[in-house]
């Protein structure tokens, strides 16, 4: 007789359904996670997510390709030039992490490198908690751990991460290095750019954090991050400090809210399934079920992004014009909505939003009077 089914393993079954029979599910990496906490309200990337769905053969499937990712010259560039910023033992990268966050500790003359070479995302998750603790063991030193492996509990499920590299100062705190490609021009970058590795590297210190958790004492995991970037049009590293704090919090409150997952699939139609096997059209009604947050943020973010925002242009949504017009717009959810409260046909006139369209519109009408004279 096989044993009960606890909450955890039928929500597991239930997500292997949805993804289809046989199809293996893609396991979620820092930038998923981080593209979750960039837009909480999508119940559709958070099912999708969830259940393990490749979406870059939905989007496919659905008719609408992704053109989400780096392109090939953009991930050789970057990896020569992190192997540019880890040469000789990672001797540029500890000098960046002791000018930027450390000066009071002693300059990292020597450090140490661990091998973190094991079998498995499992082996080398538990090789990285290993070489973390005795790092914390034994302070004073500067260790280098290159390409590590974090492990994050995502509604239930693991999710393995791989962060650039983490630092372990000589008073035994924590640093998440990440290195990226694009160029910090006169000292700073992209904002966007920026905001996007930040939370990404908000995700790594969060896995940080349950593997010191379980250390005694536990060691701090420090919230401000290194971001390597090349400097100006050259191939020279320069560096940043990032603080991370608010970028963390918002994604431990995402992560914490993954668990409506469940909720999301008891509200799916029975039989429902997102395998890009399905029908075209039963796999259109499969995704449609599931309400989306679409944003023009999406279109760096997720795979869907496309198809999300042919149909939120359909419908007339003004999130397709950004957040920040749909915030100013109060309750007024579609263009024709708004058109309408403009035109005085709709809407209450106590409504700011209201007033302001009609203010607006009766401004234009005399401009273009004024035009015509």
């Amino acid at each position: 007789m096989p044993p009960p089914r606890t909450r955890g393993t039928a929500l597991r079954h239930r997500l292997a359904e949805l993804r289809g029979p046989d199809v293996p599910a893609k396991a979620l990496d820092a930038r998923a996670l981080a593209a979750l906490a960039a837009n909480p309200g999508c119940a559709r990337r958070a099912i999708l997510d969830g259940a393990g769905v490749n979406k870059t053969a939905l989007a496919s499937a659905l008719g609408a390709p992704s053109a989400f990712g780096q392109s090939q010259f953009a991930l050789t560039r970057g990896n020569a030039f992190e192997a540019k910023v880890k040469a000789d033992g990672g001797a540029e990268l500890l000098r960046l992490v002791h000018e930027k966050l450390d000066r009071s500790a002693e300059p990292p003359a020597h450090a140490r490198v661990p091998d973190l070479t094991a079998t498995g995302p499992q082996g080398r998750t538990a090789r990285t908690a290993l070489e973390l603790r005795e790092a914390a063991a034994h302070p004073g030193a500067w260790t280098l751990l290159d390409h590590p492996m974090l492990a994050l509990d995502v509604a239930g499920s693991p999710a393995f991460l791989e962060p650039d590299a983490v630092v372990v100062h000589p008073d035994g705190s924590w640093t998440v290095v990440e290195i990226k490609s694009f160029p910090l021009l006169d000292g700073s970058a992209d904002p966007a750019k920026v905001g996007a590795a930040a939370r990404q590297a908000a995700v790594y210190v969060l896995a940080l954090e349950e593997v010191a958790a379980r250390l005694e004492p536990a060691p701090r995991v420090r919230h401000r991050i290194l971001l390597v970037c090349p400097r100006d049009f050259s191939n020279l590293p320069a560096a940043s400090a990032v603080d991370i704090r608010k970028q963390r919090a918002v994604t431990a409150r995402q992560l914490a809210r993954l668990t409506r997952i469940e909720e999301i699939a008891d509200a799916l139609p029975e039989g429902t399934c997102f395998s890009p096997e399905l029908p075209a059209e039963e796999l259109t009604a499969a995704v449609e079920s599931v309400p989306a947050t679409y944003a023009p943020e999406c279109l760096s973010a997720c795979e869907l992004a496309f198809h999300c925002r042919s149909r939120s242009r359909e419908a007339g949504a003004v999130t397709s014009l950004g957040r920040a017009v749909r915030a100013e717009l109060g309750g007024l959810t579609t263009v024709e909505d708004v058109l309408a409260a403009a035109r005085g046909e709709a809407g209450d006139p106590a409504d700011p939003a209201v007033a302001a369209l009609r203010r607006a519109a009766a401004l234009r009408a005399e401009a273009l009077e004024a035009a015509c004279r």
